[in-house]
């Protein structure tokens, strides 16, 4: 089925010149992380076949601790990255221009979870404890937070202290912070794993706290979007992937044993991927792959609520669009 942006092409006489920077076919998708069920819709569409039925060739790239997606994508080497909204708009302000194209994760995985030794019962219990967050673009969330509680994180008895937290579990383990960053789908059950039970623990969703901000989405360059040969590839690979994503949701053992299949590295578990998707199912259950402006809204006023350093200091102009995921769900 051709579509409209290659029929309006076709109507208007225009050939498409073989020196343009993208393949009408070859997409490369650059992951916010390593391959694991947070990714899963992306892996089944691959292995489904799903972008193929589409005409595409994708390559999925995993990330890692070492790897920023804006980066990647901004030299060249990613077509479409997943990354979070808080990231990329700060990134966008900063001066590359990502554009959101579609949002298949609707709600936040990401919590504080405490030992409840430590005496942390609600909010109000945080002044005083050392509080384990992740950086490198994660910590947005946690520091609009406590700027809506009105509690500094220099330290001292009337604020907490952030500890600059790795992506483990160990300063909780360790006893080395009262709480620490957690997903829903990931870290938790590590602590878990651990020998700790769910008992032992208490648990702050940030969606629960009203201060809950849009993860995983997709994001290209904004210039890209000029090229209607890409803008149509696009299509079809949101498509494919809220195919794969749907499919995921259905069928979420299927999908983790998909996802181990390409992890190349060895590392994941069966048992640790399969309970990763049922919780990531949760995440993009109720999403279309249509980003909602209200949800977008709400995570700009989160950002821009930061106290005396918001992420983001001005409302974002241009930093999505519904075309791509109109033009996909209408056929």
């Amino acid at each position: 089925m051709k579509s409209t942006f290659l029929a309006a092409l076709t109507a208007g006489g225009l050939a498409l010149g073989t020196g343009q920077a993208f393949s009408a076919d070859e997409i490369t998708l650059q992951l916010k992380w390593v391959t694991q069920a947070q990714f899963a819709g992306y892996y089944v569409a691959l292995e489904k076949g799903f972008y193929e039925e589409e005409g595409l060739d994708v390559t999925i790239k995993p990330g890692g601790p070492d790897i920023a997606p804006a980066q990647v994508l901004a030299g060249g080497g990613a077509d479409v990255i997943v990354d979070w909204m808080p990231s990329a708009l700060a990134t966008r302000e900063k001066g590359v221009p990502l554009v959101n194209i579609a949002q298949p994760f609707k709600s936040s995985g990401m919590m504080l979870t405490c030992l409840k030794e430590n005496n942390v019962m609600s909010p109000e219990d945080f002044p005083g404890k050392t509080l384990g967050v992740w950086f490198y673009g994660n910590e947005y969330p946690f520091l609009s937070w406590m700027a809506h509680l009105g509690i500094p994180t220099d330290g001292g008895e009337d604020g907490v202290t952030v500890l600059k937290q790795g992506f483990n579990v160990d300063p909780l383990l360790q006893k080395q912070a009262a709480c620490i960053s957690t997903m829903t789908y990931n870290e938790y059950w590590q602590v878990i794993d651990a020998g700790i039970p769910e008992d032992a623990l208490n648990t702050f969703k940030y969606e629960d706290e009203g201060v809950a901000t849009l993860e995983d989405g997709l994001y290209v360059l904004e210039d890209d979007l000029a090229d209607p040969a890409f803008k149509e590839d696009m299509v079809k690979f949101v498509r494919a992937s809220m195919k794969g994503w749907k499919w995921a949701e259905e069928n979420p053992d299927e999908a983790a044993e998909i996802v181990l299949e390409y992890d190349d590295t060895g590392a994941q578990t069966e048992k640790h991927q399969k309970r990763m998707m049922s919780e990531v199912a949760k995440l993009t259950a109720g999403s279309n792959g249509a980003l909602d402006p209200a949800d977008y809204q709400r995570t700009v006023d989160v950002l821009l609520g930061g106290g005396s350093d918001p992420v983001i200091t001005k409302q974002p102009e241009g930093a999505y669009t519904l075309e791509i995921t109109d033009a996909a769900l209408s056929n």
